[in-house]
C-alpha cells in the first residue's frame, strides 16, 4: 500500500478566528459567531469561536439555537478578508514545500506531501509539522491542527476525528491505527467522503460505524453504488492509493457540460428536479452528436453565504448516453457528499467520449429493451426539434421548483 509522509492542515474555525484576529481579540476567550445579521434570528451561523463550541454550541447551527445564557456578538461575513487570509498561509506552505506538493482542498484546509523534505530538514513528520503550525500562529494569529497519515484519507481522517485532543493540535495515524481507529468511527457521516444521506443509505444495510463497512461484501456494494461502493470499501480498510498530483489540473479532455446557477437556494430534496432536467438536457446533446460518455462528473456549489461546495466523477465500465443510468450515477456522488446546506449552483459533466457506432452490451442487459428506449428518445428528440424545446416535457417540469421551461425559452424553445 502507498506510504507517504502526508500532512492535512486545517485552520481551526477559520472566519471566526479571522475577525478576531481583525479586532485583537482572542478567539479562546470570545464568544463571536459569523452569520449574515441582516437575515435575523434564523440565520445560519458560518462559524464560532472555539470558545462557544467549548460552551457546546455547534459550528452550523441557526441563531435562535444557542442558547438564549450565552451572550455572544454576531459580525457579518467578509470572504475578501478569509481569501487573503488563506493565500497568507499558502505562502507559508511554500516556504516549506514545493506547490506540487501541496493541495489546497478548501480555503481554510490544505494538504502537503513532506516525504522528500524530511532529510533536508532533518526532522520527523511529526517536528516539521510542529514547525509549520507554530510559524502559522507567529506570522497570522490564526490556530491550526494537523493529521498526519501515510496517505491523504488517513491524513484527513485523523486531522478530523483525532487532533483536535491533543494540546498541540498534532496527531498521527499510521496502518496500525485502522482497526483500533478508524474501525471505531461512528456515525459514519463522522468519515470523511461519508454525506448524511449516504450514512442514511448504508445505516439502511445494517451498516453503523466504520468497521461494519470495512467487513462489508465490497460486490454487494459495488453493485448499488457503483463504483463509489467500492472506493467506499477501500476507503474503510484505509486504502487511499491517490496522490496530491492527482489533484492538480490537468488539460481538459473533449466533453459535454452543463452548469446552472439558481435564483433561489434548494436543498437534497428539490434539487434532485434540477439534475434530472440537466441529464436530460446533455444526454440530448449527446444523441444528437451520436456520442455517449463513462465519466460522470457532478458539482455541487453553496450559496455564497455558506461557501465551499464539490465536483466528483464516477467512471463507468461502459460508455452511455442512457438518461436514467446517468442520472442515477449523479444521485449516487449527491448523498455521498452532499452536505445538507443551500445549493446556488450544480453542474454535470460527461466526458471519456466514444462515437456511439454499436451497442456494447453486458450479460446483465436486455438488448430489445436497449433498442425500444433508444427509439423512444429519438421520437422525444425529433418532436423537440420540430416544435420547440418545451413542446413536449414530463409532468415534473409543471413543479414550481422546475426551471427547465423558463431555461428552454431563453435557448429558442417554444410551446407548440
Amino acid at each position: 500500500m502507498l506510504t507517504r509522509n502526508i500532512l492535512c492542515i486545517d485552520l481551526k474555525s477559520f472566519f471566526a478566528s479571522c475577525e478576531c484576529v481583525e479586532r485583537n481579540l482572542d478567539p479562546f476567550k470570545v464568544s463571536l459567531v459569523v452569520a449574515n445579521p441582516n437575515q435575523g434570528n434564523g440565520a445560519i451561523t458560518l462559524a464560532i469561536t472555539p470558545y462557544l463550541k467549548s460552551k457546546g454550541v455547534k459550528s452550523r447551527t441557526r441563531l435562535y439555537e444557542i442558547p438564549r445564557n450565552i451572550k455572544y456578538t454576531i459580525v457579518p461575513p467578509r470572504m475578501s478578508l478569509y481569501v487573503k487570509k488563506s493565500e497568507e498561509v499558502i505562502k507559508i506552505f511554500l516556504d516549506f514545500v514545493a506547490s506540487e506538493d501541496i493541495h489546497v482542498y478548501s480555503i481554510d484546509e490544505a494538504f502537503l506531501d513532506v516525504t522528500d523534505y524530511l532529510k533536508m530538514y532533518k526532522l520527523t513528520d511529526e517536528e516539521l509539522a510542529k514547525k509549520i503550525l507554530e510559524t502559522i500562529t507567529l506570522k497570522t494569529g490564526l490556530t491550526a491542527t494537523c493529521g498526519i497519515g501515510p496517505n491523504m484519507l488517513l491524513a484527513k481522517v485523523a486531522m478530523d476525528t483525532d487532533a483536535k485532543k491533543y494540546k498541540n493540535g498534532i496527531t498521527k495515524w499510521t496502518y496500525d491505527d485502522v482497526e483500533n481507529k478508524l474501525w471505531k468511527i461512528s456515525p459514519l457521516s463522522k468519515m470523511w467522503g461519508i454525506g448524511p444521506r449516504m450514512e442514511a443509505n448504508l445505516n439502511r444495510l445494517g451498516i453503523i460505524s466504520i468497521g461494519d463497512l470495512a467487513h462489508y461484501d465490497v460486490l454487494k456494494l459495488k453493485n448499488k453504488f457503483g463504483i463509489i461502493g467500492e472506493e467506499l470499501w477501500q476507503h474503510a480498510n484505509g486504502i487511499d492509493e491517490s496522490r496530491i498530483s492527482d489533484w492538480k489540473i490537468k488539460p481538459k479532455e473533449k466533453s459535454y457540460s452543463h452548469s446552472q446557477v439558481l435564483f433561489k437556494d434548494y436543498y437534497g430534496d428539490n434539487i434532485k428536479l434540477i439534475i434530472q432536467e440537466m441529464v436530460d438536457v446533455i444526454c440530448s446533446r449527446l444523441r444528437k452528436n451520436h456520442k455517449m460518455g463513462s465519466l460522470i462528473g457532478l458539482g455541487i456549489s453553496y450559496s455564497k453565504i455558506v461557501h465551499g461546495g464539490f465536483f466528483h466523477n464516477i467512471k463507468l465500465d461502459s460508455p452511455t448516453d442512457d438518461k436514467d443510468l446517468i442520472y442515477k450515477q449523479c444521485l449516487i456522488i449527491f448523498d455521498r457528499y452532499y452536505e445538507e446546506l443551500p445549493i446556488r449552483k450544480v453542474s454535470i459533466a460527461i466526458s471519456k467520449l466514444s462515437d456511439k457506432d454499436s451497442l456494447q452490451l453486458n450479460i446483465f442487459e436486455n438488448y430489445e429493451e436497449i433498442i425500444e428506449k433508444d427509439n423512444y428518445n429519438k421520437a422525444i428528440d425529433e418532436v423537440r426539434n420540430k416544435y420547440g424545446k418545451n413542446s413536449l416535457l414530463t409532468a415534473s417540469s409543471l413543479l414550481k421548483d422546475s426551471t427547465i421551461k423558463e431555461r428552454n425559452k431563453k435557448i429558442g424553445g417554444h410551446s407548440a
